[in-house]
């Protein structure tokens, strides 16, 4: 069924719309699949699953909220099924369904199961009661499988540094400080796995020799340090490819890092839009890894080094969007036949931005007032954690009373024009005034997509002659097939 099919039977006042639901708990210690629906449904024979009836359980809206962070943090989309239960149920309230898998789909009970449409593909937080007679599960998206250590593994053996955690170093990273693995032999760690290079070592800011050992991620030093040793390294290359992109990294670190049971399959990755992704950010990072983290913090913090998040499709697979204005491509039109009656409503109005200036190149081990006899140009750089970019709006500043003195915000780019051209990019979208306008959307909306552009032309907010904006926020009623869309112009 194409995407006009679907819209139009969504539409349509004939549709018969059934929601089903396929939610994992433990059961008696048993992994069990428990399937659930809005209308009494059974499946055929040569369907997938083969002659199952759904419980016809489901009452009320099916919620579905996603949204591209303001303030460029992960965000997780969540949902809510409400279940009727006179008493049947209550024992569900004695099974295990926190971080089982959890998927939703809505078609027409005259339908076969494989024509319905997946809208969800994500993990259960928790099965409660908000009342006597209902159960609400509530959902969040396959984001909080990533919620989880990138690794717990320890030196181990004897020596001080044995309950340290490995450390790992993707794309590029300056003067990092490797761990000691083997005091008698000098040997250090920087990456747990094979790495690309070793740049240089130093001790106490002075290059040292040493001795590489790319295929296990350590050097050894000829000489004992008499002080701080560091490294410059070219870091993961599992499989013999050396990754330094945004696009790159992310996807590799989902499906290898973090706990097994909890790590992406390739399938839960959206290939192509992060293909599409790399191709417009070739921009080299590095991020050094030395003590806990988690899978999802750390590939936040690659994606927001470019105004990028992380998030899941509909479909479950995970893709970078990042909030770019003015819009790209053809927006979806949007008129006053399309938004609820007086639905139309500036939701939020985010403060203006006159400066921004964005840390880059990191100095991961920060040696102020070195004395080694080095030139005072590379003290100055030792003692430095971040260089740093700026761009300003002096005009914007007057007007609007603001200081042109930034915040400064951290990013993992490496090369100062990179920076500062993700700087000019962010005084460029929030030096002027923004607002998010929230409506009512018709059913022919169902299948807009966050992060997608469209033009709103209302009678009102100077909307008359239409304005382009990108859609920062949906919450969709797929029992009702409503939603209500948020757009920031």
């Amino acid at each position: 069924m194409t995407d006009a099919e679907f819209l139009a039977w969504a539409a349509s006042p004939d549709a018969m719309r059934c929601v089903l639901v396929e939610a994992w708990a433990n059961v008696g210690g048993a992994e069990t699949v428990r399937y659930l629906s809005s209308r009494d449904y059974v499946t055929g024979a040569a369907a997938t699953p083969a002659s199952t009836a759904y419980r016809a359980v489901l009452s009320g809206a099916v919620t579905i909220n996603e949204r591209l962070s303001i303030d460029g943090s992960a965000s997780l989309s969540a949902g809510d099924v409400e279940i009727d239960n006179a008493g049947e149920l209550d024992t569900w309230l004695d099974d295990v369904w926190t971080n089982r898998a959890v998927k939703v789909f809505v078609g027409d009970p005259r339908w076969p199961r494989a024509a319905f449409r997946q809208i969800f593909d994500g993990t259960i937080a928790r099965l409660g009661s908000r009342s006597r007679n209902k159960l609400n599960l509530v959902m969040r998206d396959k984001l909080q499988r990533l919620n989880t250590p990138m690794t717990s593994t320890k030196l181990g053996g004897s020596t001080d540094n044995k309950d340290r955690l490995l450390p790992l170093c993707f794309g590029e990273c300056h003067n990092i400080e490797p761990l000691l693995i083997n005091p008698a032999t000098l040997q250090y760690q920087v990456h747990a796995g094979p790495i690309e290079r070793i740049i240089e070592v130093r001790v106490n800011g002075v290059p040292v020799t040493h001795t590489p050992n790319l295929a296990n991620g350590t050097f050894t030093l000829a000489t004992s340090p008499t002080g701080t040793v560091t490294a410059s390294v070219q870091g993961e290359k599992t499989g013999g490819v050396y990754r330094n992109t945004i696009g790159e990294l992310i996807p590799h670190i989902v499906t290898n890092y973090g706990k097994a049971v909890d790590r992406f399959a390739a399938g839960d990755v959206d290939s192509a839009q992060i293909t599409t992704f790399s191709s417009g950010h070739p921009q080299p990072v590095g991020l050094y890894l030395s003590d806990r983290t988690n899978v999802l913090d750390t590939c936040a913090s690659l994606a927001s080094s470019v105004g990028a998040q992380v998030i899941m499709s509909r479909a479950g697979q995970l893709r970078l969007l990042k909030m770019a204005l003015p819009a790209t491509g053809t927006p979806t039109a949007v008129g006053p036949e399309q938004m609820g009656l007086h639905s139309l409503q500036p939701s939020d109005r985010p403060a203006i931005r006159a400066a921004v200036k964005l840390g880059y190149a990191r100095n991961w081990t920060p040696q102020p007032g070195l004395q080694t006899g080095i030139p005072p140009a590379h003290q100055e750089l030792f003692g430095t954690e971040w260089l740093t970019v700026s761009a300003t709006a002096p005009a914007v500043a007057t007007l609007h009373r603001l200081e042109l003195e930034a915040t400064q915000e951290d990013s993992l780019l490496l090369v100062e024009a990179d920076a500062q051209a993700e700087a000019d990019r962010r005084k460029a979208l929030w030096s002027v005034q923004r607002t998010v306008y929230a409506y009512d959307g018709t059913p022919d909306l169902m299948l807009e997509q966050l992060g997608g552009y469209q033009t709103l032309t209302a009678s009102r907010y100077g909307l008359a002659g239409g304005v382009s904006g990108q859609i920062v926020g949906l919450s969709q009623d797929w029992a009702r097939c409503r939603v209500n869309v948020e757009v920031l112009v």
